[in-house]
């Protein structure tokens, strides 16, 4: 196996980890098994625990914001906002990057980590800012969803019948955030 390959590999066993157990209840030494290498190698790839912990944790953040990116295209306004909550809730069926961002957020009383996730969620800002040319209010909003459907993914309210957790898995309408803007919110 190439060394990027190797790299690549632990990569997604770290994000496996890492998604389940979080930075403090994830062991290096799990993963290092798991890859069938020492934990010397996994430390010497990439430092330490927390920088491993990290980059799977940007990782899950990237490929969220640059799925959104490209749903939209060359869409601009609502329609590109439509575009990008539709490829949104369809990598909420990606368990491991969904459960990475939580992670990400959950260690955010770490200095580093908590650098990296707002670096990583003003990439996310700025991706649906720049591309939908939507009012900031109106942004916010999008990401307030967003995160509501983060915690709904999380715990699986699709496999519950009850009236509570099919309010939640109501559908959102484009339509609903012509009025968010901060002109009417001020």
């Amino acid at each position: 196996m190439s060394a990027d390959e190797r790299r690549a590999q632990i990569l997604a066993i770290a994000a496996e980890e890492f998604a389940v157990g979080g930075l403090h209840g994830t062991s290096t030494e799990t993963i290092a098994r798991r890859a069938e290498i020492t934990q010397a190698y996994v430390f010497r790839l990439f430092g330490s625990k927390r920088a491993l912990f990290i980059q799977v944790v940007k990782q899950a953040f990237e490929q969220l914001t640059g799925s959104m990116r490209a749903a939209a295209g060359d869409r601009s306004g609502l329609e590109a906002l439509s575009a990008m909550g539709r490829t949104y809730d369809a990598l909420l069926g990606d368990r491991t990057a969904l459960l990475l961002q939580l992670q990400g957020f959950a260690a955010a009383s770490e200095p580093e980590v908590r650098d990296a996730v707002r670096e990583s969620f003003a990439r996310m800002w700025h991706t649906v800012a720049d591309t939908t040319g939507l009012d900031p209010v109106a942004v916010k909003s999008f990401l307030a969803f967003g995160m509501l459907l983060n915690n709904s993914a999380a715990l699986e309210l699709r496999e519950l019948d009850e009236p509570w957790a099919l309010g939640v898995r109501t559908r959102i309408q484009p339509g609903l955030f012509t009025h968010i803007t901060s002109e009417t919110n001020r």
